[in-house]
């Protein structure tokens, strides 16, 4: 009897590395035809990928743009503010990376850093952190309101699974460029994000722009599940007719139920 090969529509929470390669060569010519429609239509498309050190955030971005135009194409990653931009405006330095017409553009972070590291490590005052708070629901409705169309994921993954993933970065050589300061204290301030990130959530997630969380613990899995549900947001043509969807095991709305059940990693 032949075997059949599995899939991740067959098994939602796990995928063989056969399974993987072939869905996500199905997603990816998806994708290719998503964007065909962004130009023809002059669409623009904003998608933030938030989480924790190593929750997946850059292999994430990476095979969402593996195969897509560099010219209508972005990956944004921004570094440490310099000395001036620390006296601009707060959304200056993001503002100026923002989608064009027929541009698709990832923000790898974005300026919920600001709700994350910055208020965890102090790089913030309370005073700063709130007036961000009252004003991101204003902004991103701004963005949404000029035509962007903003699709905001937090890839959330269990303190096991990050601190295998930082000693991974620490060990192999290819990974050595991702290490940072503040990998070195992610662990040890586990709790303290688990909190912002909360409070980020609860306090941000709007009609407007909406929170999606992601388990990320199997990259393969959440790579797969994030990129069904982008597709599934977007209509374009030569979709299939049948849609295509995530599994709801992986990829939610969010809401402070999540929290409540304990949904989200502790």
């Amino acid at each position: 009897m032949t075997k059949t090969k599995k899939t991740a529509s067959e098994h939602p929470l796990t995928i063989s590395k056969d399974g993987y390669k072939d869905e996500l060569y199905r997603l990816q010519v998806e994708l290719v035809k998503l964007q065909r429609d962004i130009i023809a239509r002059k669409r623009k498309l904003l998608v933030i990928l938030e989480g924790r050190d190593a929750a997946g955030k850059d292999g994430t971005a990476k095979r969402i743009v593996e195969h897509l135009s560099p010219r209508e194409t972005r990956v944004v990653a921004l570094g440490k503010p310099s000395d001036r931009q620390q006296t601009e405006w707060y959304f200056q330095r993001y503002a100026e990376h923002l989608p064009a017409a027929q541009e698709l553009v990832i923000f790898n972070r974005s300026w919920y850093n600001r709700a994350g590291v910055e208020r965890v490590m102090g790089f913030c005052t309370e005073y700063d952190y709130e007036r961000f708070i009252f004003a991101v629901p204003h902004f991103e409705e701004m963005l949404v309101d000029s035509g962007i169309v903003l699709i905001k994921y937090y890839l959330d993954i269990s303190k096991a699974e990050q601190r295998a993933r930082l000693a991974d970065r620490r060990k192999n050589p290819l990974k050595q460029w991702k290490i940072s300061p503040i990998d070195n204290v992610a662990l040890k301030h586990w709790k303290a994000y688990s909190d912002a990130r909360d409070e980020m959530l609860k306090r941000t997630s709007t009609l407007h722009s909406p929170w999606t969380v992601v388990a990320a613990n199997d990259k393969r899995v959440a790579r797969i599940h994030l990129i069904r549900d982008l597709l599934s947001r977007i209509d374009y043509r030569g979709k299939p007719k049948d849609g295509i969807h995530a599994a709801p095991e992986i990829v939610m709305p969010f809401d402070p139920s999540l929290l409540e059940t304990g949904r989200l990693a502790k």
